[in-house]
């Protein structure tokens, strides 16, 4: 029953890292690998003396951590005030609206900002307009690109991220909160001292867990949100890859590039899950 997918995986996963190789040479794709220039670590060298390749790193490793901060931050504080809701249709309901985006594509959601934060008659902008302030140009200002990254991308996946607390939660003994009640708790004191404690490895695990993605920074939602005005902000390595290799074809840096993300980030996947066994005794067998 695995061989299917081993052999998917072996094809489409293990296959193509055959081709890293061409990180190491000037690649003609006319020549072939085995016809192309070898150039050794040329094409790595060319990458960091790039004008903009440090503000590319530093925009990917930024984004990354924000998106990560914000993406435990919010689900953990909604799944919390959800708990505490003791209307079940109310509750479901509340789940199912924020859990929605989830299952919208950037390419979708990426058109519908792009209209509603628009200056030219965008919902956002009129309605500041009412109150007096002048329009914004959100996906086209360097000081606002990031927080409309990181924004928007915790509303898409807040829902789907609250759905692994509040699965934690129902774990919870109820016996707890019946002590914390006669001992005199009030409701933030039993959050304080009962729920956190109790979903305490959960956060744990997923915190160690997102150290993996650092170098991802959501290359689908940069993509269709960006443009050249705002590079400087929210230029990552995967939309540097991109334009390296598929626009300008440079294949041998593009690769060269890709192979430096992954290893730093099979580097911080091996700490991420040494950590989560460390403190929250994970293990994937």
């Amino acid at each position: 029953m695995i061989l299917p997918g081993l052999i998917l995986v072996l094809i489409y996963s293990y296959g193509p890292m055959l081709g890293l190789v061409i990180a190491f040479q000037k690649f003609i794709p006319a020549k072939g690998v085995s016809g192309s220039l070898w150039v050794g670590l040329e094409n790595f060298r060319y990458v960091l003396e790039l004008p903009g390749a440090i503000q590319v790193l530093w925009n990917t490793l930024w984004l990354s951590f924000l998106k990560i901060i914000f993406n435990l931050a919010v689900p953990l504080t909604v799944s919390i005030l959800l708990n505490e809701v003791r209307k079940e249709a109310f509750k479901r309901g509340v789940q199912t609206l924020i859990y929605m985006p989830h299952f919208l594509s950037w390419v979708i959601l990426g058109g519908v900002l792009i209209d509603i934060l628009s200056t030219n008659h965008g919902l956002v902008n009129d309605f500041l307009g009412i109150l007096g302030i002048e329009p914004i140009y959100f996906l086209g200002d360097n000081n606002w690109f990031r927080t409309v990254l990181v924004s928007t991308d915790v509303w898409k996946e807040f829902g789907f991220n609250t759905v692994v607390y509040i699965a934690a939660l129902t774990g919870i003994n109820p016996a707890l909160y019946e002590a914390a009640v006669v001992d005199g708790a009030n409701r933030w004191k039993q959050t304080l001292h009962v729920t956190l404690p109790g979903i305490a490895p959960i956060i744990i695990l997923l915190s160690v867990l997102s150290l993996g993605n650092v170098l991802n920074a959501g290359f689908d939602q940069v993509f269709n949100l960006y443009s050249p005005q705002v590079y400087e902000s929210g230029d990552i390595i995967d939309t540097f890859v991109y334009r390296i290799g598929l626009l300008e074809a440079q294949y041998g840096v593009a690769t060269a590039v890709g192979l430096f993300k992954s290893i730093v980030s099979l580097i911080l996947i091996s700490i991420s899950y040494f950590l989560a066994y460390r403190f929250a005794k994970y293990r994937i067998f």
